[in-house]
């Protein structure tokens, strides 16, 4: 290899990187902020829970209840609202790691917790209702 090679200083351009797929969920989640932020007070009002969990995924899944689905609003991503007492009841958080996300939960009037699955893998990430 040459170390114009590694510099990208040869005739040929550079291959721009595919859009992540996340670019796309936050694209989307700018859209439907305030439809989830809806969801998330009316679980909170009706004492169904403390902690509110938004899933986003783009397959098809079995946690939580559809809110937005993306055959139906021909979007990318599907979105289920669920709680955290369903993921622990169903196993994806574990007892023993409840009070660590509990303590890690952000202000559910000011950031939606979503539940991200990819086919990597899933990971929680906040997304402000403000942004």
């Amino acid at each position: 290899m040459q170390p114009e090679d590694l510099l990208n200083e040869g005739n040929e351009s550079p291959k721009p990187a595919p859009d992540s797929p996340l670019l796309s969920l936050e694209r989307e989640l700018k859209i439907f902020k305030d439809s989830i932020h809806e969801v998330a007070v009316e679980i909170m009002m009706e004492g169904l829970s403390s902690y509110p969990i938004f899933i986003a995924h783009q397959h098809e899944l079995k946690l939580g209840e559809v809110i937005l689905d993306r055959n139906d609003l021909n979007t990318d991503w599907s979105i289920h609202a669920s709680t955290l007492e369903e993921f622990e009841e169903r196993g994806v958080i574990k007892p023993e790691l409840k009070d660590r996300f509990i303590n890690s939960y952000k202000n559910p009037n000011d950031f939606m917790c979503v539940f991200v699955v990819v086919p990597e893998g899933a990971n929680f990430v906040y997304f402000p209702y403000g942004k």
